[in-house]
């Protein structure tokens, strides 16, 4: 009788994986800052991917709220103990020194291109601050792509996300990405990559507040069609009469938070799809009746306004030909020397220099205001003499009479160091450019009345 020989029929699935296992394609993917170098295939081979690696664990355990954020948004997530990388507020020469009615304050930018955000992220910055309405981060994506027979390669693409209100009368918030700089070297396999974009609210304040998000995001698509369809434009609004806050502020915060995700193609393996997030974006909505189009210039609807919660920079400068040259140097004192002004007090430490200690505009309460001005005058009569006015002077005095931060503020708070301002006598001219520079400061850029906002003093 004939042996019988067995026959075993493999599962053409089982095939095709022990092909796959014994071709051993493997893949990396790392989720970087916008400037980190990606390492060469010869570096790879000489531990480069290990230095990457090193890399990218940091980055995960990174912060992912900059510094500058304020308001409720501030409790979200890590916070940055770096600053972010911001343009100057004022640009240009001062203005001619006239009356205080011929100085402004300069509006704040509403745009930010693509090419300014790749320059001002090329450094160690995630972060770029051009004003409270023109922000941007990004978040480079890089894979390592080795192959059994010792075969390596690299790829790499930047996904770099803007933020901006582009015009002052909507509450239209507009987020946009551009996936750029694909690179591929050596062995890859990127023909079957896949790129997705999406863009989520995370949380907003208060949390029964429903915005109205834009439909051009989530998208996925491959390597080859992300390159020939790089740009999309996201947007989120929230209509008034949502918010919270006194004095009819109508203030919403919220957290918008960009994703970034890959997918390897068929065949490879290792960790996919696999998701980064740069850093987020703190958006704000208010109607304050205090600030620019309160009323929606006969469209209720769209009354207030939209900015980023985020620490303003107002700044005065004390060269020569600046109409508020006199208080710039103050308050330029103030910050350097403080225990050198008065009143006197050795422990004095000024606030409103440092992100860590901004001031807080004060509106709505009046009397506050009022006896903040009036204990600067007291000690400014102290000093100086009842007399102090003539020629036309005026007391100045630092933190402002409106910020919460003012000269009466040891009367609020007793737990404050007491005589923690300066005063000092001003021409009255330059006094009054100064303050006519700080109101269009506050409306220009949407600051709000309480501890929810804040801003800094920089002189230049």
């Amino acid at each position: 009788m004939a042996a019988l020989t067995a026959v075993v029929v493999l599962p053409t699935s089982s095939i095709a994986s022990a092909a796959d296992s014994a071709e051993r394609l493997q893949a990396r993917t790392f989720m970087l800052a916008p400037s980190t170098a990606v390492p060469s295939p010869e570096q790879l081979r000489t531990g480069g991917a290990a230095q990457l690696q090193s890399i990218a664990d940091a980055a995960a355990a990174a912060p992912t709220t900059p510094l500058e954020v304020v308001g409720p948004a501030a409790s979200y997530g890590i916070k940055a103990t770096t600053p972010a990388t911001v343009a100057p507020a004022r640009t240009g020469s001062a203005p001619s020194f006239m009356s205080p009615a011929a100085v402004s304050y300069p509006e704040p930018a509403r745009a930010v291109t693509l090419q300014e955000c790749k320059q001002n992220l090329a450094g160690a910055s995630q972060v770029y601050v051009k004003s409270r309405f023109a922000v941007c981060t990004g978040l480079k994506v890089t894979t390592v792509w080795e192959k059994q027979n010792g075969a390596v390669g690299t790829s790499s693409y930047t996904v770099y996300v803007r933020g901006t209100v582009p015009r002052e009368a909507d509450r239209t918030i507009y987020f946009d990405y551009d996936v750029t700089d694909f690179t591929a070297i050596g062995s890859t396999g990127v023909s079957g990559l896949k790129i997705g974009l999406k863009g989520d609210v995370a949380q907003d304040w208060p949390a029964a507040a429903t915005p109205v998000v834009g439909k051009t995001l989530p998208v996925t698509k491959t390597w080859l069609e992300m390159q020939s369809s790089p740009h999309y434009t996201h947007s989120v609004r929230y209509a008034p009469g949502q918010g919270t806050g006194a004095g009819a502020a109508d203030l919403i915060a919220a957290v918008y938070q960009p994703a970034v995700t890959s997918t390897l193609p068929a065949g490879w393996v290792g960790e996919s799809p696999k998701t980064g997030k740069p850093f987020m974006f703190a958006p704000r909505w208010d109607a304050a009746s205090y600030l620019r189009n309160s009323t929606g210039a006969g469209n209720p609807a769209n009354k207030g306004g939209a900015a980023f919660s985020m620490i303003a920079t107002l700044e005065y400068s004390s060269k020569a030909a600046a109409p508020e040259k006199s208080v710039a140097e103050h308050i330029k004192q103030a910050f350097a020397n403080p225990t050198a002004t008065k009143p006197l007090n050795a422990l004095k430490n000024v606030p409103g220099d440092t992100i860590q200690e901004p001031l807080h505009r004060l509106f709505l309460d009046t009397k506050r205001h009022d006896r903040n001005r009036a204990v600067a005058v007291r000690e400014c009569k102290r000093y100086w003499g009842a007399n102090y006015t003539e020629g036309g002077k005026e007391c100045d005095e630092f933190p402002f009479a409106s910020t919460y931060e003012g000269s009466a503020l040891e009367e609020y708070d007793p737990h404050v160091e007491k005589n923690n301002f300066s005063v000092q006598p001003v021409p009255g001219a330059e006094n009054g450019a100064a303050g006519t520079l700080l109101r269009g400061f506050y409306n220009n850029n949407r600051i709000i009345d309480g501890l929810e906002d804040g801003f800094i003093v920089k002189i230049t």
